[in-house]
Formats: structure tokens, sequence, C-alpha cells
């Protein structure tokens, strides 16, 4: 994270900016609703309302009570790590910045007053009592990542996988020493004895499943619209998943996209387009949460995907976690998981918090398919995903017509929007645009090849795009273009 990094990220559910003038009771609220949710990290020393860089060093007095408020203002007191960053301040002095690392936390935190806050996207909201009382039994599950592996030895762990995600990280120390100082991944026990953490082994086992043998992805496809047993049982594939988190997303996914259909269909304008039963984020997104989020404490069963002819079942061990509802999902977000959501984050399958869901919401209702449906059966948290597809054989022409006409209504928001900032899109830049909303994974040489105009070209007319209508979301290879309404 760099000083322009900071003036220009978006306050969000894991980033804060706070001035150094900021009263310690104030700055408690945010340290507890960090704490609370996924952890997260606060700036000091930035306006947050002007992004002002002010610093911290012209105030030692004022930051050594804003240093002491994790302990002195919070209960129980949090294990916050932080760090400094130098900068010039607005008077052009040489100043610092203090970055405060706060933990997502397993247990329940309170300011001096005994108010319990949480972070949903960039607010602190206060919780009700009832609310409190969830999140101590959610937090309780949250606990479960630091739960020891009976038997397991540092000889169970893949190295050259810790070295991979080290690396990753730019952590300067070796793999085991990264293990030994970070997350409880690795602690000595009361017998001088090594312990190997669950979400250690979930992340970095050789071979996890001998420990927790039901911590693996199933898929499952059915002939037809529902589930039968016995002499009518209609299964026709059977696949299970295993090895860590990262290779059953990995393998997952991949799998998933050979039984995707896409069907071909010409839409108004006389073109031939291509529409897939599910689109691709969508199915990526669903496997993640699935690993990402389940309850590994409970350990009677898998994850199981299940498809049928008009939609898929994501069926995953508990219900939704800490505060987050069917009616509040595309807002709010809480990680049962924490450990393995960071690891997740850095390998650019976790996007920023709170808005992979939200995504998926847009992608299906750009594509005219009906929204994502929740159930709770006993511990298991059932997603379905509805068969895209499926309302365009329902209506016709009409489901072809509307997927047009929900691009053109997009691309008619995205001119007004230029026209209001003194911007103009032109043809070519309007045709990438609705050529992005038709497939946010495609390339710059698809899209070259779309237009008819030359790669370069398509680079300079995203790069003049960039960050007012699209932006980029993961890395280059494998992540997609996001428009920006």
């Amino acid at each position: 994270m760099t000083i322009q990094d900071i003036q220009s990220r978006k306050e969000d559910q894991t980033f804060d900016c706070k001035s150094i003038q900021i009263d310690p009771k104030a700055l408690a609220i945010a340290v507890v609703a960090f704490a609370n949710a996924d952890g997260g990290v606060i700036a000091i020393g930035v306006s947050d309302k002007t992004r002002t860089i002010e610093g911290v060093d012209q105030d030692t007095q004022k930051l050594n009570e804003l240093l002491r408020v994790p302990f002195d203002f919070c209960n129980p007191s949090i294990s916050v790590t932080c760090s400094y960053m130098p900068c010039t301040d607005k008077d052009g002095n040489e100043n610092r910045i203090l970055l405060m690392h706060i933990p997502a936390s397993s247990s329940l935190h309170t300011n001096q007053a005994d108010e319990a806050f949480m972070r949903v996207g960039d607010k602190s909201r206060k919780l009700t009592f009832d609310e409190r009382v969830q999140l101590m039994y959610d937090k309780g599950e949250r606990s479960f990542e630091d739960t020891a592996v009976y038997g397991a030895t540092v000889h169970d762990l893949d190295m050259n996988a810790v070295a991979k995600y080290v690396n990753l990280l730019g952590y300067n120390k070796s793999p085991m020493e990264y293990l030994r100082e970070n997350n409880h991944f690795v602690t000595i026990d009361k017998n001088g004895d090594e312990v190997i953490s669950v979400a250690c082994m979930l992340l970095f086992g050789k071979n996890p499943q001998n420990y927790l043998p039901r911590a693996r992805t199933r898929f499952i496809r059915f002939n037809g619209v529902e589930e039968k047993v016995g002499a009518e049982m209609n299964v026709i594939k059977d696949v299970v998943f295993e090895g860590t988190i990262l290779e059953q997303v990995e393998k997952t996914v991949e799998y998933l996209e050979t039984q995707v259909a896409e069907h071909t269909f010409l839409e108004q304008s006389g073109k031939f387009i291509t529409r897939r039963d599910y689109p691709k984020f969508v199915i990526q997104e669903m496997v993640v949460n699935a690993c990402c989020h389940r309850a590994y404490n409970i350990k009677g069963t898998e994850i199981q995907i299940k498809m049928f002819d008009d939609r898929i079942v994501f069926e995953s061990p508990g219900k939704l976690p800490g505060m987050v509802r069917p009616s509040n999902i595309r807002s709010t977000h809480f990680s049962r998981n924490p450990k393995i959501a960071a690891f997740l984050k850095t390998y650019h399958y976790v996007k920023e918090y709170g808005e992979g869901v939200d995504r998926m919401y847009r992608e299906l209702e750009v594509n005219g398919a009906a929204p994502l449906s929740f159930h709770t059966e006993d511990f298991i948290l059932k997603v379905s995903v509805p068969r895209v597809t499926e309302k365009l054989v329902e209506n016709g022409d009409g489901g072809a017509e509307k997927l047009v006409e929900n691009t053109d209504k997009l691309i008619e928001k995205l001119v007004e929007k230029a026209i209001e900032n003194g911007d103009k899109l032109t043809e070519n830049r309007i045709t990438i645009l609705r050529l992005i909303a038709g497939n946010p994974y495609i390339s710059q040489s698809e899209l070259a090849e779309s237009i008819g105009i030359s790669v370069t070209a398509i680079g300079n007319n995203i790069k003049k795009m960039r960050n007012k209508y699209i932006r980029r979301v993961g890395a280059d290879k494998g992540g997609f273009w996001e428009i920006i309404e």
C-alpha cells in the first residue's frame, strides 16, 4: 500500500482513514467494528473527508493516546499490529502515517460504554442485543480455524505451497517462520510440541482429508429438475474434489466449466451472440463462497453442488454467518473463516469483501435471469442459482430482447454520465462497453477482433475509460472487467 493508494482508495469493509485529531473513544468504535467483522486497516493521519495528509509525528501525546485505544478503550482488548508509512504532510514536512492493522477476532468486542459495533460496508454499525447474541454464537464457529488438528505435524504440510503464498505476500522470512509467527498456524503446546491449526491444514496440508475427511467438495448432476432416490435415482455424474482449499476451488471451477452449456442466438441487431447457462463469475464466486464460508466444525457432510436441468444448488454446512441475511446479503459481509478468506483474497479469488455477492446479482440480472434464492434446512445453507437460458426458453424471442434491453439501458446511463462529466464516449468506446457488458472476461485481442481495430487502439480506449467507466477486478490474467455505473 502506498500514499497514493491510501488517498485514492474508498473506505470499505476493510479500510478506513482517520485524522490524528480523532477522539480516542471515536477511534475505539472503528477498531471494535473491524475486529467484530473481517478485520481491516485504519490509516491514521489522513483526513477521512478530504484525504489531506496530516501525519502523526507533530502530536506525540495524541499519537500515544491513539496507540492505547485497542487496550484501554476496547473490551476485551484487541491485539492490533501497528506500522508506519513515511510521507510528506500537507505543509511539506517529512512525516509518518500510522497504519493500524486490526485482526478479525473470534471474540465479541465492545467499547467502554459496553456498546458492540460491526463493520458493514464503510460504516461502523451499532448492534442490537439480539444481534450481539447471534454474533457471539457465530464467532464461536470462527474460532474453529485455530483448533488443533490432532496428530498432525509439520511433516504433513506442503512447504512449497507455503513458500508460494509467502512470496505473494512479500514476506521476507522463511515459510516455516511465517507459519510460526502468523495467524496461529503453528503453535507450541504445554508439552513443547508443535501444533497445527485447522486453517493451516486446510490451506497448506499435503492431504488435508487425512485429518478432516469431509472437508471436500462433491459435484452431483441429476437428470431432470428434482432429486430422486431408490429405483428412480437420477444421478448421472458424481465427482469428489479433495486437496487444499485452493486446489478444491481450482478443480471444482474447472470441472463445472465443462458442465455449463452455451447457446448462440440471433439478437435484434442481426448479430449472433452467445449466452452461457450460468455466468462464469457466478460459478466461480459460488464455489469460492462455499469453500470459504462453510462451517468446518460441522464434520458430518461435505459441500455438495447439485446441478439440475433448470438450476444449480450449492449446499454448504452452516447457516448464513454473522449478521448476514438474505435481505442484506448484497451489502453485508462476515467471514466465518477469516484466515481462509484472507488467503483466497491473496490469490484474487475473494474480491473486495462484500462485492462478490452484489456482482453475482448484477450479472444474473443483466442476463435476464432470476436472482439467487436462499434456504436453510437443518444446519445446511442451500443457495439456488437459476439457469439463465431457462428464462430465454420460456420467453422465446422476448428473452433475447430483454438481454439487449438491459444492455441498452446500461449504455444509456454511461453516455449520460459522460455528458455530465463533460466527457465523450466515441462509437468504438461504446462498442467496447457493450461487449464487456455481454462478456466481462473478454480479452483485448477479442475486443480488437470484434470491432476491427488494433489491440493497441483497444488499449488506448480502455486507458481513457479506466476507473471512470470500467475497472479491472483481479489480476490481468484470470480477472474480469466491471462497468462502473
